[in-house]
């Protein structure tokens, strides 16, 4: 028994730079995640990169069209880089041409949250996981069709998982 939580614990700390989480597309496709994930602010800083953590924990906005997931056409399942929560599939995302990821739909409504953000003199809508709070980035109503909504986030914010 002493052996299996040693092992258990050393596991989940092998590589601190990056999240633990580490899941299969097939495992995400159908998973819906209601666990709440709190976690206190050094225990963050310990499984986010800095980037990560700035965007994710602190709020924060990646420079517009550097992003890992900017241009991406890859099929798969766009998790929150912080907890797993699956959040966005590749099938709703489309080139807005405003330098972030951007996607018509989330993979379910209660996946995110959507919260009055009028921070920095303006009136937006904050895009957080439900699952962990984490700032994703912001929905505006200038998408396509059929929601005509443009979920604008942060490459940091998220991990793709790639469809086999």
């Amino acid at each position: 028994m002493i052996l299996f939580l040693f092992l258990l614990t050393a596991c989940g700390h092998a590589d601190m730079d990056k999240p633990p989480l580490m899941f299969r597309y097939e495992t995400l496709k159908d998973t819906v995640m209601t666990d709440k994930v709190v976690k206190t602010d050094a225990e963050w800083r310990a499984i986010l990169t800095s980037e990560q953590y700035k965007i994710l924990r602190g709020k924060g906005t990646e420079f517009p069209f550097r992003g890992e997931y900017n241009k991406t056409t890859k099929a798969g399942i766009y998790t929150c880089a912080g907890c797993g929560n699956p959040l966005f599939h590749s099938d709703t995302k489309y080139d807005s041409g405003s330098g972030w990821p951007s996607f018509w739909q989330p993979i379910r409504p209660e996946s995110i949250k959507e919260v009055p953000d009028n921070s920095y003199f303006m009136n937006r809508i904050e895009v957080v996981c439900a699952r962990c709070d984490g700032h994703l980035g912001h929905v505006f109503d200038d998408g396509p069709k059929p929601t005509g909504l443009r979920y604008c986030l942060n490459s940091p914010a998220l991990k793709l998982v790639e469809k086999p």
